[in-house]
């Protein structure tokens, strides 16, 4: 669960359809794929249940820290080593490492080359997710913002001085990046500037997330056939998701017949009040109830203040209905102001609702043209068999310099 698992399990299905021998090494397995590796007993089971805690102890030091994740990644994976080494793959393809799945020592355990995604900042910096304005990641880190720490050397140092001797001595360790902005970043940074660095973004399922009848979707989840709807989806507990700006925008709609419809997790539905109504459709797990719910909407806001290549955005415009958001990270890989969403001043809340007024204000005609260049652009970028054949070249041209 989540978004970096996701945009990893789609690729993994990717490349068996391109005739690779990918297995899936995880955590925690939900579903019944016999090509996913999870745990193979209850104690195991148990014991992944807790590492995630167990890793997060070193934050207990830190008690006015801000509650944003950060991972020390500090517990032994013997467990995770040793199933690899059965495995015996030609190439580990790391994704989201984090939650006490892999510690950082152990990557010099894994003797055949990495290939690294990454799907947020942590691989370079001192522990957080989501680095925000914070450029130490750029020479060292310390006196973290996020543990709310004023010592030059704290948590974030050790975490941080931990990678740079592991990364350092690395010979086999290639990066790619999903985003434009995630390879600048990467590049930029002093753990791994010195990495190969690749960009190749998430791929998507298109024969699934596809263009489907708006009424039929709206008649199927019983949505309303008269209004326009704007679609978002919903977690109040992550600052990042930007809901509170997504609240200002829609309040300053001058739209009419308009509905709000919100999806994901809702801890209080009583926690923002929009001036439109709202429904709280709770959360989807399957890519099918996913699809109509893209197809029923006119557009989706999509208001985070940091993004890397957003699932939300890729599916939405898979399925032809454009997207509004702010223009910062992988954002602009996907969207094309004016041409199939709009691209917002970042944290502009203001021109966010401009955004959603002028798609919404398009002609029946030159809104169809826009939902066809959502369609074509996924098509072309970022369609699963465009995306696995990239990362099918990259492993080839990898093993074959190492054969040289």
């Amino acid at each position: 669960s989540g978004g970096a698992a996701r945009a990893a399990y789609r690729l993994h299905k990717a490349l068996i359809n391109e005739g690779i021998d990918s297995k899936m090494l995880v955590q925690y397995k939900e579903s019944n794929d016999f090509t996913v590796i999870g745990p193979s007993n209850k104690f195991e089971k148990f014991i992944n249940l807790l590492r995630p805690t167990l890793d997060q102890l070193p934050l207990l030091f830190y008690r006015n820290r801000k509650q944003l994740l950060f991972s020390p990644s500090y517990i032994p994976s013997k467990r995770i080593i040793k199933k690899v080494k059965e495995i015996n793959p030609d190439i580990v393809h790391l994704h989201w490492v984090t939650g006490g799945f892999l510690k950082i020592e152990d990557f010099l355990k894994i003797k055949k080359p990495i290939l690294w995604t990454l799907h947020d900042n942590w691989a370079f910096t001192g522990g957080c997710h989501i680095m925000w304005d914070c450029m130490k990641y750029k020479d060292v880190c310390g006196s973290c913002h996020i543990l709310n720490s004023r010592m030059s050397y704290d948590l974030s140092t050790w975490v941080w001085k931990r990678k740079q001797k592991t990364f350092s001595i690395m010979e086999n360790l290639y990066i790619v990046c999903p985003s434009r902005w995630m390879l600048n970043c990467s590049k930029g940074s002093y753990l791994l500037r010195d990495k190969p660095h690749f960009y190749i973004p998430n791929p998507i399922d298109t024969s699934i997330f596809k263009p489907f009848d708006k009424f039929k979707s709206r008649e199927i989840l019983n949505l309303p056939f008269d209004k326009k709807i704007i679609l978002c989806g919903a977690f109040y507990a992550d600052e990042n998701k930007g809901f509170y700006l997504l609240n200002e925008a829609i309040n300053n709609l001058k739209l009419n017949n308009i509905e709000i419809c919100l999806f994901g997790i809702i801890n209080d539905k009583n926690y923002y009040t929009f001036k439109y109504q709202t429904r709280y459709l709770g959360t989807f797990k399957d890519d099918f109830s996913l699809v109509l719910l893209y197809n029923a909407a006119d557009l989706v806001v999509v208001p985070s203040k940091q993004e890397n290549l957003s699932n939300t955005i890729m599916e939405s415009l898979s399925c032809g209905t454009p997207v509004v958001a702010f223009d910062i990270g992988g954002n602009s890989d996907m969207i094309e102001h004016k041409l199939n969403g709009y691209l917002a001043k970042p944290f502009n809340t203001i021109d966010l609702a401009q955004g959603i007024e002028w798609i919404l204000s398009l002609d029946e005609s030159k809104y169809r043209d826009m939902q066809k260049n959502a369609r074509q652009k996924v098509l072309r970028e970022f369609d699963a068999k465009v995306v696995a054949k990239k990362y099918v070249k990259l492993y080839e041209e990898i093993l074959n310099s190492k054969k040289g």
